[in-house]
């Protein structure tokens, strides 16, 4: 997979260059009037780019606004099925957005991968996964398996009458960001995982159940029931933590009201 990321200002690099190191096959392109020797490839017009490099790149990401983006690549497009994915990203990256190709092409995917680099949220608007309405919180000690996590997803969703399809997230904090289970529990259920920035879990005025051992091991007041809240909008939990040797996962489900 090989991915481009553009940007057009000096506060949009300082965020492509985050994606650019931890993003793996990531080209970085920025525009010429921006200062910096960072090793880059320069543009002066973002639609004459987008015409060369359109087809070259299996993902594209955007850090400018969604207009400019919309007009630079509406010449090239063909078909869901060929097309590149494309997210776009505010320059604040507040919002990872799948604009194109979100389900064929993997920009439904992409835009939750750089939601968990720059802790943006990632908005996706497909039907498949809107009318999707719950997401799992996920606690886990180091070294649990993705078996072991998968399991105990499955466990608390039968015991509860849910079922996985009904699932629209997993949900972890971010100093899981690199934990192995998890990340291929994810794979294991086919469901996207999302990562929520520590500070936002301190800072949250959301119930929830607190943990002093969580507290004392990591610094956070809890993992699965403030994750499950917080990856969604205008969430509700309806199934508390329950704790599985280790891991601990909780439910909530998302309201459009």
């Amino acid at each position: 997979m090989r991915f481009a990321v553009l940007t057009l200002s000096a506060e949009g690099e300082k965020h492509a260059s985050v994606l650019a190191q931890n993003l793996a096959a990531t080209d970085l392109y920025i525009h010429e009037k921006v200062e910096g020797n960072r090793a880059c490839e320069r543009f002066d017009a973002v639609y004459t780019l987008t015409g060369k490099i359109f087809n070259e790149y299996n993902g594209l990401i955007y850090i400018m606004p969604c207009g400019v983006v919309v007009r630079a690549i509406a010449p090239y497009l063909k078909h869901k099925t060929k097309d590149p994915a494309v997210v776009v990203v505010d320059v604040m990256a507040r919002w990872a957005i799948s604009l194109l190709s979100g389900h064929e092409g993997g920009a439904n995917d992409l835009a939750i991968t750089v939601g968990n680099i720059l802790s943006a949220e990632p908005i996706i608007s497909t039907t498949t996964e809107a009318i999707k309405t719950l997401i799992v919180g996920i606690g886990c000690k180091r070294g649990i398996s993705a078996g072991n996590i998968s399991e105990a997803v499955l466990d608390v969703l039968d015991r509860n009458g849910l079922k996985p399809d009904q699932v629209r997230l997993l949900s972890s904090a971010d100093i899981k960001r690199n934990e192995t289970g998890l990340i291929n529990a994810s794979r294991e259920l086919g469901i996207p995982l999302r990562f929520i920035s520590s500070d936002e879990i301190r800072n949250s005025a959301l119930e929830f159940q607190r943990s002093t051992f969580v507290e004392d091991r990591v610094n956070l007041p809890a993992v699965a029931e403030p994750c499950a809240l917080l990856a969604g909008r205008r969430t509700k939990l309806i199934v508390p933590k329950k704790t599985y040797n280790g891991i601990t996962v909780a439910v909530a489900r998302e309201s459009s009201l």
